[in-house]
């Protein structure tokens, strides 16, 4: 696989001045991956979601971690560029990638859903067609970085029917019943609880893949979209905390904690992920924005665990949920948790 050397080139020219911080970023990355996978919200069947994670036949093999190379990574995270850019994309203008930044190797898939939602804050759709921008431009730097080797889009499931992957994430959390459905475009506030199911499992994934890059251009290429993704986490957070507060019946806060709890039930058995209920009260009341450990850290996930978040599914797999078909590339089975 080859990377287009102008990319290169350009990315070199800022080496000198943030060694500091690349060197910084690899030690903090190198130090937080674990070993562990994950699958998403499948993991609730065993509390009464009536969701039932798919026994997996025959069962596929994992990616030996020796043998991933950067362009693996990269493509990694270009195939959920894909999906961040066409559930932003459509729901703040209606209409998804163009058919000239969805070609590459592997089987390029077709999006199914997709719709604009009807913003009734003029702030929160603001937002939305900020981070549309931003994760449409992650995809086209993507792509031109890995030039040739860059992976197509592979089919993505962003509807709304009571069997795609939001209902499923959602019933999974407990936010709807069996047989019914989660229509994230439906409202400001659906929407934002569709944009969480995703932020901080890209901010998780972009840090735990810190360690498996070794060219420093692509380590700096990563870090930076890694705090882009990091600014729309905590905004996705802080808005949800804000109409939380605001307006306590619509139990936003809770909602947000139930799908952390499905998150981090198909992850492994360690604790990665945070809601923003607040803790302690009155003045003495401390919200919780940022989700990090107990040195301030932001935490890590290892790619077969977000292929776990993203399947839907917390046992080795290499299709399912958001992607149905699987992603495209050398990195595509999730963990067995």
């Amino acid at each position: 696989m080859t990377i287009q050397d102008p990319i290169l080139e350009v990315l070199e020219a800022c080496d000198e001045r943030r060694a500091a911080r690349r060197q910084f970023m690899r030690y903090a990355g190198g130090a937080a991956v674990a070993t562990a996978g994950a699958s998403l919200l499948a993991a609730c069947d065993d509390k009464g979601s009536g969701y039932v994670a798919p026994a997996p036949t025959p069962t596929p093999t994992p990616t030996a971690t020796s043998a991933i190379s950067d362009a693996d990574v990269l493509n990694f995270a270009l195939n959920l560029e894909y999906l961040e850019a066409q559930f932003y994309s459509f729901a703040a203008t209606g209409a998804g990638l163009p058919n000239s930044s969805l070609s590459g190797t592997g089987t390029q898939g077709a999006v199914t859903g997709g719709a604009r939602v009807n913003f009734t804050d003029p702030l929160v759709a603001r937002y939305a067609r900020e981070i549309a921008a931003d994760e449409v431009a992650h995809v086209n730097f993507l792509r031109a970085a890995l030039g040739s080797a860059a992976v197509a889009q592979p089919a993505i499931d962003i509807g709304v029917t009571a069997t795609s992957a939001f209902s499923n994430a959602a019933r999974a959390a407990g936010l709807i019943g069996a047989g019914e459905a989660f229509n994230v475009y439906g409202s400001d506030e659906a929407f934002l609880l569709g944009a969480f199911i995703f932020e901080d499992v890209g901010v998780t994934a972009y840090k735990g893949a810190v360690s498996f890059i070794n060219n420093k251009t692509f380590l700096e290429a990563a870090a930076g979209i890694h705090a882009a993704e990091a600014y729309h986490a905590g905004l996705v957070r802080t808005v949800l905390y804000r109409k939380g507060i605001n307006s306590p019946n619509l139990d936003l806060i809770g909602q947000v904690e139930a799908i952390s709890n499905a998150r981090d039930s198909l992850d492994g058995s360690t604790d990665l992920d945070q809601g923003i209920r607040p803790t302690g009260s009155g003045t003495s009341a401390v919200s919780n924005l940022v989700p990090t450990d107990s040195s301030g850290i932001a935490f890590s996930r290892t790619p077969a665990q977000v292929l776990n978040i993203v399947y839907l599914n917390r046992s080795l797999q290499t299709s399912g949920g958001f992607f149905p078909s699987g992603v495209n590339g050398t990195i595509r089975t999730s963990a067995n948790n």
